[in-house]
């Protein structure tokens, strides 16, 4: 996971990541669209490749790069997980919602049909 949340770190390689998805791209076809060198650009497909964000693949003489978004399960596992809120915050909740639906119940109660009292408030 830390390997991917430093890969992921650059926004070149953020961009490079995005330019993958759903496509394949060669590293001259990447390079192109970036105004650094393209030997920058080859050691930011490294990054990208040996922490598994990047698979790459010979067709003939090029060599395809492709996004494998597998690798940011667990950092997205992660990261939901701190957004969750807290154990308390559930059950303070769930008590919240408990509290309304009592109160709600009880005023339903006092005042039956045609203004007729109920037991409770007789």
């Amino acid at each position: 996971m830390d390997e991917v949340a430093s890969a992921i770190a650059d926004p070149v390689r953020r961009d490079i990541l995005l330019m993958l998805r759903g496509t394949t791209l060669t590293a001259g076809e990447i390079a192109h669209r970036f105004t650094i060198s393209r030997p920058a650009i080859s050691r930011h497909l490294r990054v990208l490749r040996e922490c598994g964000l990047v698979r790459d693949e010979l067709a003939g003489r090029r060599r395809m790069y492709r996004l494998d978004a597998a690798a940011l399960t667990e950092l997205a596992e992660w990261i939901a997980l701190i957004r969750a809120p807290a154990d308390w915050d559930h059950r303070l909740d769930a008590l919240e919602t408990e509290v309304r639906r009592t109160r709600r119940e009880r005023s339903t109660r006092r005042t039956a049909p045609h203004g007729e009292r109920t037991e409770e408030t007789a």
